[in-house]
This record gives structure tokens, sequence and C-alpha cells, in this order.
């Protein structure tokens, strides 16, 4: 078996290992939960950095997602949550194929200045949105799963191990679609469109492609943070929440699709004990993470398995 090949057995055993510490940290089982849901969002900007593309945007669909789930529960009194996650997934789906048409014209500080652009303009809409709770937004019911609850004050397990599934499910997917054909023009549209497209290959389609893809990993992801939370609101598309997201890609790197979440729960947990220590400087001490690792592994925190295994 090729190195390559082992990615799928180590997100098993990943998921597997994961399952076991929720039952043994329970504390820990939001934070990990909050974790998963933004390792979703930053593994849809893996697979735009890899295609040479920075996207500023990528709150418009974690706050859109979230959103479409909190009004379908709000609204109808569905709690389900594999309905709720579809939700999500159709609704930032959606978005992404039409605002995509857009976006794949543009490369660049372009592409990352639209984005961030439109994630705006939804920031703007929620919040003179009085009908969805304006710049308080509102609270979520309890998720249910076949009509158990997923959540409570005792117990968010089911929830966290639901959020484990789906990130393994997300990351295999993400892995085989890199192995495809259009997945491995990801590397070659970065490095030369031109010779792209004399191949054959349509550069903007499959931009257009992998940015809804983003988009819907997105919405997934913020759905989970929302129903793990209880509450959402428009500080979700703000462009503070994109900033995140290309601050955890760049901490994890994107030598693996395992690497998202791996960065995504090492950014929560530095900010959780910043923030608990220094509450009027936690800004300071993710500052420093992030100059450290510039510094010291440029390719993200990833590249230290790459360096191990070389």
């Amino acid at each position: 078996m090729n190195r390559q090949d082992r990615t799928p057995l180590l997100i098993v055993a990943s998921l597997v290992l994961l399952l076991g510490l929720g039952l043994l940290f329970p504390n820990w089982q939001f934070l990990g939960t909050l974790a998963i849901g933004k390792g979703l969002t930053v593994l849809g900007l893996l697979l735009l950095l890899r295609t040479g593309l920075v996207s500023f945007g990528q709150g418009l669909y974690y706050c859109l997602g979230a959103y479409a789930a909190g009004t379908l529960s709000q609204f109808t009194g569905v709690t389900d949550v594999l309905v709720l996650l579809l939700t999500a997934a159709a609704a930032s789906g959606v978005a992404a194929v039409i605002l995509g048409i857009l976006l794949a014209a543009y490369r660049g500080i372009f592409f990352s200045m639209l984005s961030l652009a439109l994630s705006m303009i939804l920031y703007g809409l929620l919040v003179k949105t009085a009908a969805l709770g304006s710049t308080d937004g509102f609270n979520l019911a309890v998720p249910t799963l076949l009509g158990l609850p997923l959540a409570s004050y005792e117990s968010r397990y089911p929830l966290f191990s639901l959020a484990c599934v789906v990130a393994a499910l997300a990351a295999l997917a993400m892995h085989y679609y890199f192995r495809t054909p259009l997945g491995r023009l990801s590397p070659a549209i970065r490095d030369n469109e031109i010779r792209v497209e004399y191949l054959g290959a349509s550069v903007r389609a499959a931009v257009h492609v992998k940015y809804t893809i983003a988009g819907v990993l997105a919405g997934i992801g913020g759905a989970l943070t929302g129903l793990t939370v209880g509450h959402i609101d428009p500080e979700m598309a703000y462009w503070t929440t994109s900033g995140e997201f290309v601050f955890v890609a760049i901490l994890s790197g994107t030598g693996s699709v395992a690497a998202p979440f791996l960065g995504s729960f090492i950014f929560e947990l530095v900010r959780t004990f910043a923030y608990e220590y220094s509450p009027n400087s936690w800004q300071l001490a993710l500052g420093t993470v992030m100059l450290l690792i510039i510094v010291f592994l440029p390719a993200g925190l990833w590249s230290l398995m790459q360096r191990r295994r070389a």
C-alpha cells in the first residue's frame, strides 16, 4: 500500500479515536464539535487554495447554511438533524452555483475581494431583517435524530459523534475527488491556466465546480456550528469570520484532507485558553501562533507529518 492509499485508513482511524476520546473527555465535546464545523468550511477552502484561489468570503455560505437550517427549524418545527444538514447543503450549494457564475471569471485579489463583498452583502441583509432577529439572531431548537435529542446540558456526545461521522465522510469524499481527473486539475490550474485550456479543459467550469463544492461544505459546517451553539446571528457572515477560516487554512496547510480539522481544533484550543487567561489580549496569542507557524512551518502544521514520513 502506497502512502496516498493510507489516507482513508488514517481518516477511519481518526474517526474511531475521536469517538473514543469524546467518551473519555465529555467536557471537550462542545469544543470538538465547533472545531469540526469550522474544519468542514476550511476543507472547502483547501480545495480553492490548491487551485490557486483565496476566498475571504466563505462566511457567506457558512452563515447561509446556518440560517437555512435555523429558519427551517424555527418556522416549521423540523428538528431532524439530517433534514437540517441537507437543507443547509442545498441552500449553500444553490447560492454557490449562482454566484459562482460570476466569481469563476476572476482570479487573484479580485476573486478574494469580490467573495468578501458578497459575504458582507448577506451580513447587511441579515442585520436589517427583523423577522430573523436582526443583529441578535435567534436561538435554535435542540436537534433530534429519529425523534431522539442529540444534545442536552448533560451530554453532547450524540451530536459530537454525528459531527465526527460527517467530517470523516466529507474528508473521504474530498480525498477521492482529488484523485479524479477534475480534482487533479487543481494544481494545474494554479500553475498555468493557459496550458490547461490548451489541453481541452475548461478552467472556468472547473473553478465553478470547485467553488460550489467549497460552498456546500461551508454550509454544512455552518449548520453544525449553529446546532452546536444553539444560536445563530449575522456575525457568522462578517469578514472576521471569513478571516478566521483563512487563518486556519494557513495554520493547517494543504497537504492532506485531514489537515483542516487538525488546524481548526488547535485554533479553537489556542483561542479558548487565550481568552480564558487573557481575555483582553487573546488576539495577541493567536497572532503570535500565526507568526511562529509562518516562520518555522511555512507549509502549515501538516508539513510536520510530511517531514516525519520523509
